[in-house]
């Protein structure tokens, strides 16, 4: 995930002069969280997208080897997995603006970045298993099953970091 700060180190001559304006400063660190929270989202709905075509060529190898009843459990796990990546595309932004329904508090973003960095993890997990699963010895009626478990916590840990920004959640979940 792409820490806030390292937008200071990149700005330009006249948002460092603009920084001085009272006021200005505060905006545009807090513009800077709202992009560096799309990017992970983004990097997130990408890095699930990505392992789709593993997914894919798994049900290939099944239709190859005779094996079609096991196609309705990969397009059920195909089906969530477009949840979560849906999910994740339109996930409440990490800050809000002044006039947004929902107010971010600065304190409850670091609890936010903490949980991002968790989703991260658990979604690159779960696509390094996806990539995996056309070359995997195991069975589908063994490797699918573990997959949707795996999604499912990712899109636990997603409705998690809703409650999280919404003041829901008493202490950040950790995983």
């Amino acid at each position: 995930m792409i820490d806030p700060k390292q937008h200071a180190d990149n700005r330009g001559v006249i948002e460092s002069i603009l920084r001085y304006i009272p006021g200005f400063s505060g905006y545009l660190e807090k513009e800077y969280r709202r992009e560096s929270d799309a990017l992970a989202r983004t990097w997130l709905a990408d890095r699930l997208d990505r392992s789709k075509k593993s997914l894919d060529d798994y049900g290939r190898n099944l239709v190859d080897m005779g094996q079609i009843d096991q196609l309705a459990v990969i397009d059920r796990l195909r089906a969530r997995l477009d949840q979560t990546i849906g999910k994740l595309r339109g996930a409440m932004p990490g800050y809000s603006g002044f006039f947004d329904f929902v107010q971010v508090a600065d304190d409850q973003l670091d609890d936010v970045y903490d949980h991002d960095m968790s989703l991260i993890s658990q979604v690159d997990e779960f696509a390094a298993k996806m990539e995996g699963l056309p070359t995997s010895s195991e069975t589908p009626a063994v490797a699918i099953p573990d997959l949707l478990n795996r999604i499912d916590g990712v899109l636990q840990q997603i409705n998690d970091r809703e409650d999280l920004l919404k003041g829901l959640a008493s202490n950040p979940p950790s995983q």
